[in-house]
């Protein structure tokens, strides 16, 4: 399941709680030129490895202009999408601004579907609305994609997402504690990245272990409690 941030838990996935690090910074900017009317950008394709932040911006993409129009415009995970389901989506998003497809990597291997993706995406982009597509790979590189499609989605704006860089991880981090309202010295995020598994869930996870620690010890986030904290959960290590 792609992740996405959570800023705080159930919060809803916008702009303003995304965190831009130089990892992102290119997906973010496009995906602000999309929304602009007069942009003449019909076509956004991002790709990243897991964890990276794709569904995050996406939804904020159709929260937007969702509230722009106001209308709900939702998010489609490509990987439940069945060849009945596409010709659901296809009525239900006939007056829709904005189509998004999510994680197009893990779409069926069957000529039904390609050929109802292909559909779906035709009519978004034949009548001139916009369409937003997040995937693990490059157009060229994903699997079971029609070569007509693919060809399409080189036509728009292609960015890649990745937050591996510890200064993109620090960032992020830091916006972690700054939503929760706790202060998270340099000292234990730099030993979080270095003790804890590098993806996003482990060391969000990691964040609340020593996020409820330290309120239930009324004690102050330090290296000390950290330390404790983790050992609490070795499967986090």
């Amino acid at each position: 399941m792609q992740l996405i941030f959570d800023f705080p838990v159930r919060a809803n996935y916008t702009f303003a709680n995304f965190v831009t690090c130089r990892g992102n910074e290119v997906a973010i900017n496009f995906a602000k030129r999309l929304l602009e009317p007069v942009s003449g950008e019909n076509i956004l394709f991002l790709h990243g490895p897991q964890g990276s932040g794709k569904t995050h911006l996406i939804t904020a993409l159709g929260h937007a202009m969702g509230e722009r129009e106001g209308i709900r415009i939702p998010v489609f995970p490509v990987q439940s999408l069945s060849c009945e389901r596409l010709g659901e989506i296809a009525e239900e998003t006939e007056r829709l601004p904005l189509l998004l497809l999510d994680d197009l990597h893990m779409i069926r291997d069957d000529d039904r579907v390609r050929t109802a993706i292909w559909q779906l995406f035709n009519d978004f982009y034949a009548s001139g609305r916009k369409i937003v597509v997040s995937a693990d790979a490059p157009p060229k590189e994903l699997p079971n994609i029609d070569g007509h499609l693919v060809s399409r989605l080189l036509w728009g704006l292609v960015a890649r997402m990745d937050i591996s860089d510890d200064d993109s991880r620090r960032m992020i981090m830091g916006k972690l504690a700054a939503d929760r309202q706790i202060l998270l010295p340099a000292e234990v995020i730099d030993h979080l990245l270095l003790h804890v598994q590098r993806d996003i869930p482990s060391l969000t996870a990691a964040l609340e272990q020593i996020k409820r620690l330290s309120f239930a010890t009324q004690r102050k986030i330090t290296l000390k409690l950290t330390r404790e904290a983790l050992s609490r959960s070795s499967d986090l290590i």
